[in-house]
């Protein structure tokens, strides 16, 4: 068994405003019935992974996400308000639509004015992944369940990839989720915006 960990960023369930295309930062919105369905089966999924430890967002819709995966493990989720969405400011429960007419260079950047820093979320994810860390086995499983813009630039972070070109990175659809591993000593991105088990690989970069 390898001696390095694994970490599975899991973005939550479907919400009433991801529906409506609403921006929904750190107000604190709860999944609606499909993202309760969502989280459920994604959970029977991971389940099998084995993971170590769970840690999530303590906003509800990434708390009750984890929260199918922890009833399906028995292991108690841990919350760290480190890994909340991006603070939208004066965006927050606005629509796409509504912001690019309001602010149409700002949004086309996704440049709060009165917003959170991209940097500041990037340090904050980066330091709560790495407090988990500390408390995951060797060639242990981590699952940091959260929330898209956050996730992204956590594991834009750990890749090394500059906060300005995280957009490389493609969305993270509702439940979906990416997992990277560390080869020697970096991290490599080895799934992303998932929905089911990979088949195992037979040829890798090392054959």
């Amino acid at each position: 068994m390898s001696e390095t960990p694994r970490v599975l960023f899991w973005r939550h369930g479907r919400t009433s405003w991801n529906v409506e295309n609403r921006f929904q930062g750190q107000t604190d919105i709860g999944l609606d019935r499909v993202g309760h369905a969502q989280a459920e089966r994604a959970a029977g999924l991971l389940a099998t992974l084995g993971p170590d430890l769970v840690v999530a967002s303590d906003l509800e819709r990434a708390a009750d996400t984890a929260g199918y995966l922890g009833r399906a493990t028995g292991l108690e989720v841990e919350f760290d308000k480190g890994l909340r969405e991006r603070h939208g400011g004066s965006w927050e429960g606005l629509t796409g639509p509504e912001l690019a007419r309001r602010w149409p260079v700002e949004h086309a950047r996704m440049d709060i004015p009165d917003g959170e820093d991209v940097r500041e979320v990037g340090d904050r994810m980066q330091a709560a992944v790495e407090r988990a860390l500390e408390r995951t086995p060797a060639g242990g499983l981590l699952v940091v369940v959260s929330h898209g813009a956050a996730l992204r630039m956590a594991i834009s972070r750990m890749l090394g990839v500059p906060d300005e070109q995280r957009e490389i990175l493609g969305p993270l659809s509702n439940c979906c989720w990416s997992v990277l591993g560390r080869r020697r000593e970096d991290w490599r991105l080895l799934e992303h915006n998932a929905a089911s088990l990979p088949e195992p690989v037979v040829l890798s970069d090392d054959a």
